[in-house]
């Protein structure tokens, strides 16, 4: 096992714990070179304005510049991205993420007349160049697609004007992205053994699960208090992201920001209502569980720091990357063997960034690069909750390599209403086989209590999260302010629903909108 508290600089970790995100670019140089093409594609795409309605053939030139300008473009971006997670306070790695942006602004900016130029021609002239000219046939979904949005489209001004906003737009993300990762710290707490440990992101659930209720409840109010003390700089963050998002939507002529995030993907605004109507409506099985969770630990009343802690006795047991990877690869068999062969090649070609490093991006997630291969963020801690969250991550990554082995660029990504799909159903197969091959009532019972929490934090949590998001911009919407207080007291009423009567909400519960990274990606 290696123990890993956050504290290291990232030059200190070894490199075959890290990804290689040389398979992207095999030095600086190479990504520069990639900059420089794209910047000498851009005004080739720009001479085709005005053009598109000319032929069939001259469509599918620019459809395919277009096309080839954003893979690499992908690529750019991806690299420059990447490496600025895996430390958000390298000077260098920052300043290639911001011209990553940059070029993606003016990427934005020299392809704004397509989709505008295209919906101008005449009724049934896309229908006829579809006929007339074989090599559209693979751009036919997403021509089909945009005639759909004609509504939403503007001119090739206005789109251009966007395009170029579009730097300013992933302003609050940014801000809050250094805030959260780069500056804000959490000191240390004292575990149960009398030890002064430092508590970090990644090591937080770590203690949220400890049985001890003071380090359990040390570890909650040390993670949310920076929080509470940059409350106000962090409400005026999130308020501009919401208004962000609200100027777009009604720009592009959406009834809300909510709409203008569903209706590209062709999902009516009633499938997200319609889920948070029902999850309310089966608030009562959530409290029943959690008043079991109560009777259980012996409480008289929950904190939320005691929602984490397992209800069954614990299973002492740590895991090494390496052993969470072939747990894994076990949990996964019913995918078949072509499935577990090429997760294996992939995990032994460094797709995974394990462990914690200070200025590491927060979490996990997972990262597709088209035409490269999936790139994998953890801060791997040695807990049962970590091998879960490798075999959820490599359903993404999965998806992501299948997706980009049989598909080209233009679909080479799935939508955000099904990314979560591969992902769940890999946590539950995990579930499933871990759950058959032991013989062991005391792990059974943890794997069914973590299966419980699972749930909770997936359906429950989320739909609650889902439920804050359409309020807050609801709000903005309707010319209200998003201030701390506002923000605290929806984000309370919220938890005091959801998690109803026995657990106990209190400021350092209220003020968990703050720190949550997805609300900057909204919906």
């Amino acid at each position: 096992m290696v123990a890993v508290d956050g504290t290291r600089v990232r030059a200190d970790v070894p490199v075959d714990d890290t990804w290689d995100l040389g398979a992207i670019y095999h030095d600086q140089a190479a990504w520069e070179a990639d900059i420089e093409q794209v910047r000498a594609d851009l005004p080739r795409l720009v001479a085709f304005q005005g053009t598109l309605g000319t032929s069939a053939n001259t469509l599918l030139a620019a459809l395919e510049l277009e096309e080839a300008i954003s893979e690499r473009l992908t690529r750019v971006y991806s690299w420059a991205g990447l490496k600025k997670d895996e430390d958000n306070t390298f000077t260098d790695a920052l300043v290639n993420y911001d011209r990553a942006v940059k070029l993606s602004v003016e990427a934005g900016q020299a392809s704004a007349f397509i989709e505008p130029e295209i919906l101008a021609l005449p009724e049934g002239a896309v229908e006829a160049y579809l006929a007339s000219e074989p090599g559209l046939a693979r751009f036919r979904h997403a021509l089909e697609n945009l005639l759909r949005l004609r509504a939403h489209v503007l001119s090739a001004e206005m789109e251009q004007l966007l395009a170029r906003a579009g730097e300013i737009a992933m302003g609050p993300n940014s801000i809050f992205t250094m805030l959260n990762n780069a500056d804000i710290t959490h000191g240390t707490i004292t575990d149960e053994h009398g030890n002064v440990v430092p508590l970090t992101k990644g090591n937080y659930l770590r203690y949220m699960e400890n049985r001890s209720r003071e380090v359990r409840k040390a570890a909650f109010e040390g993670m949310h208090a920076p929080y509470i003390a940059h409350r106000n700089t962090i409400a005026a963050t999130y308020a501009a992201s919401v208004k962000t998002d609200a100027f777009f939507a009604a720009a592009h002529k959406y009834n809300s920001a909510l709409e203008a995030t569903l209706y590209p993907n062709n999902i009516p605004v009633a499938v997200y209502d319609n889920l948070v109507s029902t999850v309310n409506k089966h608030l009562p099985v959530l409290h029943r569980y959690i008043a079991l969770r109560k009777k259980v630990l012996g409480l008289d009343r929950l904190a939320v720091y005691d929602l984490y802690v397992p209800i069954v006795e614990d299973v002492d047991k740590e895991y090494s990357f390496e052993q969470g990877v072939e747990i894994t690869l076990r949990g996964l068999a019913p995918l078949g063997d072509t499935y577990r062969h090429d997760l294996r090649a992939g995990l032994d070609s460094r797709w995974v960034d394990i462990y914690e490093n200070r200025g590491k991006t927060s979490g996990a997630y997972s990262w597709g690069v088209h035409g490269v291969h999936p790139f994998i963020l953890m801060n791997w801690s040695g807990r049962m909750d970590d091998v879960f969250t490798l075999a959820h991550e490599v359903g993404h990554a999965m998806h992501s390599w299948y997706t980009s082995a049989n598909q080209p660029f233009t679909y080479g990504r799935y939508t955000l209403f099904v990314a979560e799909v591969a992902s769940t159903v890999n946590e539950l197969l995990l579930t499933d086989a871990l759950r058959k091959e032991t013989s062991d009532r005391a792990v059974e019972m943890y794997l069914i209590n973590h299966a419980l929490e699972d749930f909770r934090g997936t359906l429950f949590r989320q739909t609650m999260f889902a439920e804050f998001e359409r309020w807050s911009h609801a709000q903005v919407e309707s010319g209200e302010a998003l201030t701390p207080d506002g923000l605290s007291e929806k984000y309370r009423e919220l938890c005091t629903r959801y998690y109803g009567p026995d657990v106990d909400v209190d400021d350092f519960v209220a003020i968990e909108w703050a720190r949550v990274p997805h609300f900057y990606r909204a919906f």
